[in-house]
């Protein structure tokens, strides 16, 4: 099972049980083939924003190595507990539609924010309307 695999990723996000529940739960939703693409790559990691006031960030990922491998991290930040389920599905869909892409384009989009929004929608994760 998908989520097995990113236990120990997922388990930071225990605290916000709603984040917790729907990240793996777009987690399983993704196609098969992007779920294997992350399992397989050694770089792609899921974290939690770690962001103090006046300290800054602190964020650990794989560097980038020299053969063109980038670092795949997906950050969510802990705020997504209390946004709408449709809103924070939309969210975690779309920054690991980035992830998937390697912050590239998708097809004929260029734009890297365009094609995140596109594939994101394409697994079933649009971006909801703002609110009137």
């Amino acid at each position: 099972m998908i989520v097995a695999r990113f236990h120990d990723q997922l388990a930071q996000f225990a605290p916000y049980a709603q984040l917790h529940t729907r990240l793996a739960w777009v987690l399983c939703a993704l196609p098969e083939s992007v779920q294997c693409d992350f399992m397989e790559d050694t770089t792609f990691r899921i974290t939690l924003e770690d962001y103090t006031p006046e300290t800054g960030w602190k964020l650990f990922m794989a560097c980038p190595t020299s053969g063109g491998m980038v670092s795949r991290c997906v950050v969510l930040r802990s705020k997504l507990n209390d946004t709408s389920v449709g809103f924070t599905d939309y969210v975690i869909a779309h920054e690991f539609a980035h992830a998937f892409l390697r912050n590239g384009g998708w097809g004929e989009i260029t734009d890297i924010e365009l094609a995140a929004d596109a594939l994101a929608a394409s697994w079933g994760f649009s971006r909801p309307n703002a609110p009137c």
